[in-house]
């Protein structure tokens, strides 16, 4: 099997959809392909970027040209410069990389949380709440902090149900509605990302240096989509090897 052949069959399986770690991680399965190369994940990048059957719907996510109407009545649509904008993309894209984050989340063994106000939102074909592995948000610490966090798109907690990790997707919405979240929860030994395009960059490092977040301004980190898909993409390889040193 030729090796573009052997990425539309992955491609198919997954439903004519995948992320390009998952399309990774599916491809190597297929034992009739030879890829003759210590890199062929770059030849699968290589592949979808170039293949006539194959399209880009956004960063890291690729789908089989075939299969567009089908998507579309899914709420899966191309992004574009003409509609990047639309309700429909906002709403695609902040469920997508509540998506990414929890399914890293899950890949490097912690427990995720989303909250119960998005549980039915999509993650391509998968509801979020299928994503999750914790049904109920732990009760960490008092009930006025538990309920504060209770709103933060994604929240990785360690094996003593305490949280590791807050992440807030800023697509469409104030910057500083989720700074005024992280500088109430401060006082937790916690990681804290705004996810969001890399052109919003500008306006999180002009918001972080507010007076009211001086406290904050060296523990919260900017996460651009891009680099966000990178690492999903980096550890879905680790995962695939079989033997990793470092």
């Amino acid at each position: 099997m030729k090796q573009y052949e052997a990425v539309i069959q992955s491609l198919e399986k997954l439903g004519g959809i995948a992320t390009l770690g998952k399309l990774n991680q599916e491809t190597m399965k297929i034992k009739d392909c030879e890829w003759k190369t210590k890199t062929p994940f770059a030849s699968i990048r290589r592949i979808v970027q170039t293949n006539d059957e194959i399209f880009k719907i956004k960063p890291g996510l690729w789908a089989l040209k075939r299969y567009i109407k089908k998507l579309e009545t899914k709420g899966i649509i191309q992004e574009t410069d003409d509609n990047k904008n639309s309700k429909e993309i906002l709403e695609f894209n902040h469920s997508y990389y509540q998506g990414i984050i929890t399914s890293i989340g899950n890949l490097k063994g912690f427990k995720t949380y989303i909250p119960n106000q998005d549980k039915n939102k999509m993650f391509i074909e998968t509801k979020l709440v299928d994503l999750k592995t914790l049904k109920d948000l732990p009760e960490f610490s008092y009930k006025h902090l538990v309920q504060r966090s209770s709103t933060i798109d994604v929240i990785w907690f360690n094996e003593r149900s305490m949280p590791f990790s807050f992440f807030e997707v800023e697509h469409s919405t104030n910057i500083q509605n989720s700074l005024l979240k992280f500088n109430d929860l401060q006082d937790f030994y916690t990681k804290m990302f705004i996810v969001a395009d890399k052109r919003k960059k500008l306006e999180y490092e002009n918001k972080i240096k507010y007076s009211s977040f001086k406290d904050i301004n060296n523990r919260v980190k900017f996460l651009d989509y891009e680099s966000l898909t990178k690492q999903y993409e980096f550890i879905i390889e680790q995962q695939t090897l079989q033997t990793v040193i470092i």
